[in-house]
């Protein structure tokens, strides 16, 4: 995220998730009638999706419209009143939000446990009716824990929930966020820390969201990480670096290579955009960003 206040204010208050939908299956451009759709024509390695916050200037009326020319099928944190808007365009909530206190409150600290274990609990099953499948939920901040008091109470609290995750078929996804630069003291600011307490939790129903732009600032590394730990990884989010901008020329990271590294791992989530687009034309520019990523 750009900063701690433009995500906490997207978030908060936000319950997650839309009626599930089919994804489309790959084209060749050259086999296309003139009049087809640009969606038709995506290839169908990555399965594409938008965070509705990175694209608050439009409504989602006018994002949904957008997003479907384009090609992407799904769309991250949208609440539930927002649900029917989805539905109407036959797009699908990607990671679905609303149980969790805030980005710094979270598991690794014992006495928020009974809300979230309240929330996550009243959640888990909503999502699952809504016919969705991530629930995004955070470490919360160390606030001088170490990393064994951390993965100790992550434990504790999400054990609780873990049954009925498994019962509802929805997975607990984790965000990888850096603590360098946008979220100064967050616990789970590394892939091998997120690792570990997937290990611990040795459940499939738990699982990471592995934010390409957060881990490129706090370790870097990015496609042999992905490589080695693919596994415990369902969901993807993009963004340019520095600055959280355009995933184009203007930044440091070879989408297209990340994008194959993630294809050839055998992934079939989603890859996120969230980017805060700085160009006037910020539909024009998540195109782009999609053609980058559509490998």
């Amino acid at each position: 995220m750009s900063t701690n206040l433009n995500r906490r204010s997207a978030i908060k208050g936000i319950l997650a998730g839309t009626a599930a939908l089919s994804i489309p299956s790959g084209f060749s451009a050259l086999a296309m009638p003139k009049n087809e759709t640009e969606s038709s024509m995506l290839k169908g390695k990555i399965n594409h999706s938008v965070a509705r916050w990175c694209f608050k200037d439009f409504d989602l009326e006018t994002l949904c419209i957008e997003a479907k020319k384009i090609g992407i099928t799904g769309i991250d944190l949208v609440g539930p009143k927002e649900w029917p808007t989805l539905k109407k365009y036959g797009l699908v909530s990607t990671m679905c939000n609303g149980a969790e206190i805030n980005l710094v409150d979270g598991f690794n600290d014992i006495k928020f446990h009974e809300t979230l274990i309240k929330n996550y609990t009243e959640m888990i099953p909503l999502v699952a009716k809504a016919g969705f499948k991530n629930l995004i939920c955070f470490s919360g901040n160390k606030r001088d824990k170490t990393d064994e008091e951390g993965w100790n109470n992550c434990v504790i609290g999400l054990q609780k929930l873990i049954p009925l995750a498994e019962k509802h078929n929805v997975t607990l996804v984790m965000e990888l966020l850096n603590s360098k630069i946008n979220h100064k003291d967050y616990q789970c600011d590394k892939t091998s820390w997120g690792v570990e307490l997937a290990k611990r939790l040795n459940s499939e129903n738990f699982k990471l969201l592995y934010d390409i732009y957060h881990m490129q600032i706090d370790e870097g590394d990015v496609i042999r990480t992905i490589q080695d730990n693919h596994q415990y990884i369902t969901h993807f989010h993009t963004g340019g670096v520095p600055g959280r901008n355009e995933i184009d020329e203007t930044q440091e990271l070879n989408y297209i290579a990340i994008m194959k590294a993630i294809a050839e791992t055998g992934f079939k989530g989603f890859v996120g955009q969230e980017f805060i687009p700085k160009n006037a034309d910020k539909i024009g520019s998540l195109k782009k960003a999609i053609t980058i990523c559509d490998i």
